[in-house]
């Protein structure tokens, strides 16, 4: 009788058994990409997926998950669901989950694709091959939740076309497209762990409480389907990290320039986060320093103790980031409120009881910089005056986010910040020290970025005039603009004073 294989062999023949050494082209041809960045690799075997999963198991795993995701899904949607959220305001920040989000998540699906092909050891092909499936998943889970919402909301129609176009987008659009546009050890230093690790919990955690805060039971189901794969990718991320500086010495320098790289560019990125959850959200649930407290403060604190001893450091320019986290919502969502006549999104003042809570979250910062501008809005609404950006804004030749940060690190915290630098003869500006440092690190990169306004300005977007951008873009005519008064907010209100008299001809019979 055949002896019955115990689980880490069987690991074992299901994962490096699917290997083999290349005889009739040498390996370096077979796998080109994994040297030229100058990691040095002396041993694959010492690579160990922490949750040894094979495809066998991945499967079975997966398809129970979906079972139980598709049922609540339907059931949301049978039961109208989308009545059941405090406002129809909250939907604006599905709209930008869905615009920024999800593509990125097909961006990732793609780039660890090539990383399964990229990296010759067969523990990490197939532990790249599975987080590629994951992603592409999140993509198809996150369309088929919000195509409920598409049915009953604007601005939900087209959003990979979207991202590809739209100013706003072109930040999260611009640090996937460096990821991917890196070597392989660089992409998962990026992806895997920069983001994934260290930031990841920033984006998810808060957000599908604050779904569940707001009534969204469909996305705060697809968000606790997604929550156990990130799981195993922030694992597989620090797995990475630690076994490159181990295999070599050369490796640590390297690996800590792109941890620095990476953390500033996918913190820029949760810049729209931080929008989201403070000022988008009906009901905010945590607001965005409490969340940059417990989530990065804390636990990368205690993270990067632990890897105090492979000789890595904190992220450059997370004191930065600390300090900012009292300002970066308000400066961010400001922006937004501006330009969104050019967005696929409404916004609005915020009201008394949003105000109060901001005062209440951000007692240091709120009431002394940011209140006077929102009454300041406010009163021209009033008036009839309600305010648009009519020009378009300088934004960051790295991050790519409208130049509207301030000098809060060197105190002057009502001060406009920009760094300028010169390469080949040109002036590029720069929002802060951190994107200054990576455009100087490697300007033939960024010096050719994709930005919006100079493209506009071209009249590589459709035209020279709004209508002509509007429409290159794929918005329709109620997608933006301010939300009281809205399709949206129209359609809400219909929806709810029908219920309400339904209810009354109940009560009455």
């Amino acid at each position: 009788m055949a002896k019955k294989l115990n689980m880490r062999k069987r690991y074992e023949l299901l994962t490096r058994g699917l290997g083999w050494e290349p005889t009739y082209q040498p390996k370096e041809k077979v796998f080109p990409q994994e040297s030229y960045e100058g990691i040095k690799i002396v041993d694959w075997d010492k690579w160990e997926d922490p949750f040894r999963l094979t495809a066998e198991a991945y499967w079975k795993y997966q398809a129970e998950k979906d079972k139980k995701l598709y049922a609540i899904i339907d059931s949301f949607a049978q039961n109208n669901g989308h009545l059941n959220l405090t406002n129809a305001s909250y939907i604006n920040a599905l709209k930008i989950f869905i615009q920024g989000v999800s593509p990125l998540e097909y961006g990732a699906h793609r780039g660890f694709a090539n990383l399964a092909r990229q990296f010759s050891g067969e523990g990490a092909q197939i532990a790249c091959q599975m987080q590629s499936i994951d992603e592409l998943r999140h993509v198809q889970t996150q369309i088929h939740t919000l195509s409920h919402y598409n049915k009953h909301f604007t601005g939900l129609h087209d959003p990979f076309h979207m991202h590809d176009r739209v100013w706003y987008l072109s930040v999260p659009k611009s640090y996937f497209d460096d990821a991917r546009s890196a070597g392989p050890f660089e992409f998962m230093t990026s992806i895997s762990f920069a983001f994934e690790y260290i930031l990841t919990n920033l984006l998810f955690v808060p957000f599908m409480s604050g779904a569940a805060h707001n009534g969204d039971m469909a996305t705060v189901t697809f968000g606790f389907s997604a929550q156990s794969d990130e799981s195993r990718h922030m694992t597989l991320g620090l797995e990475i990290i630690k076994f490159i500086v181990e295999q070599h010495e050369d490796n640590l320098e390297i690996v800590q320039g792109w941890i620095d790289k990476h953390f500033w560019r996918a913190y820029r990125v949760l810049g729209l986060v931080s929008a989201m959850q403070d000022y988008m959200l009906p009901d905010s649930p945590m607001s965005w320093k409490e969340a940059w407290d417990i989530y990065f403060v804390d636990n990368c604190g205690a993270l990067f103790k632990d890897l105090g001893r492979y000789g890595l450091r904190m992220p450059k320019f997370h004191e930065q980031a600390t300090e900012e986290s009292e300002h970066l919502s308000h400066q961010i969502y400001t922006v937004l409120y501006q330009f969104s006549h050019a967005a696929a999104f409404q916004t609005e003042v915020p009201s008394k009881e949003k105000m109060d809570w901001l005062s209440e979250k951000y007692p240091n910062t709120f009431d002394k910089y940011y209140r006077p501008r929102w009454e300041m809005y406010a009163q021209m609404e009033k008036e009839g005056k309600r305010y648009f950006n009519a020009g378009l804004p300088q934004v960051c030749q790295t991050c790519q986010v409208p130049m509207c940060f301030t000098d809060i690190s060197k105190g002057n915290p009502m001060e406009l910040s920009y760094r300028v630098s010169e390469f080949n003869g040109d002036k590029f500006h720069t929002c802060s020290d951190g994107c200054k440092s990576i455009f100087d690190h490697e300007p033939e990169k960024y010096a050719h970025a994709w930005i919006p306004p100079h493209q506009i300005f071209q009249g590589n977007c459709g035209g020279a005039e709004m209508p002509d951008v509007l429409k290159y873009y794929h918005f329709n005519e109620d997608d933006s603009g301010e939300y009281k008064g809205s399709a949206d907010d129209n359609s809400w209100k219909a929806a709810h004073h029908n219920s309400n008299d339904d209810n009354d001809i109940k009560e009455s019979a």
